[in-house]
């Protein structure tokens, strides 16, 4: 039996997954990694909680939405592409979004209240990324030059108004289903 995994994460509007996905397109067609995140599955992980009971879960979310009841949506832009894994195999690879001072202020505070209400996390650092594709798929090298030829001259702003916790179904295409939204307060 497959395992329910959960974690609490960035819901990216539709108009930046819209983004992303056209912005990954032409290397899909190029088949260069095994397996796409499907568009409505990007988003930006703040936490991630494992296997958890309700009663678990439940704890998260009070914890998590106590933490950010003071905290208003703001605006979040891409960057570049990157990976993670062996430079010249990547077994991630991934879209970057521009450096936000809030972002890091509502990953430190999901983080803080998912430890409070008892899960163990992971310690590495953070590095707000959009998973898009997964396993170097050519015979060649990977190159962060390749790459670069795809990296985005402009990218629009886009208003990031809601942290969800996620359930995955390892069975199902999309996989992310929305268990519960935190909404952010809106912009002054």
């Amino acid at each position: 039996m497959l395992k329910t995994h959960y974690f609490f994460a960035l819901s990216l509007p539709d108009e930046m997954k819209k983004e992303v996905h056209e912005l990954t397109v032409p290397i899909v067609e190029e088949d260069s990694f095994k397996k796409w995140v499907h568009p409505e599955d990007y988003h930006i992980t703040l936490a991630f909680l494992g296997d958890s009971s309700q009663e678990d879960l439940d704890q998260a979310i009070d914890h998590v939405t106590q933490s950010l009841h003071n905290l208003g949506s703001f605006p979040l832009s891409l960057k570049r592409f990157g990976t993670f894994g062996k430079s010249d195999e990547p077994r991630i690879f991934w879209m970057g979004v521009n450096p936000s001072s809030t972002l890091h202020q509502i990953r430190e505070k999901v983080y803080e209240a998912c430890e409070e209400a008892g899960f163990q996390l992971d310690s590495r650092p953070f590095t707000p990324h959009i998973t898009v594709g997964r396993k170097w798929n050519k015979p060649s090298a990977f190159s962060k030059e390749w790459v670069s030829e795809f990296n985005p001259v402009e990218t629009h702003c886009h208003t990031i108004r809601e942290i969800v916790l996620y359930r995955t179904h390892l069975d199902r295409i999309p996989k992310y289903e929305q268990v519960h939204t935190i909404e952010l307060n809106e912009l002054p």
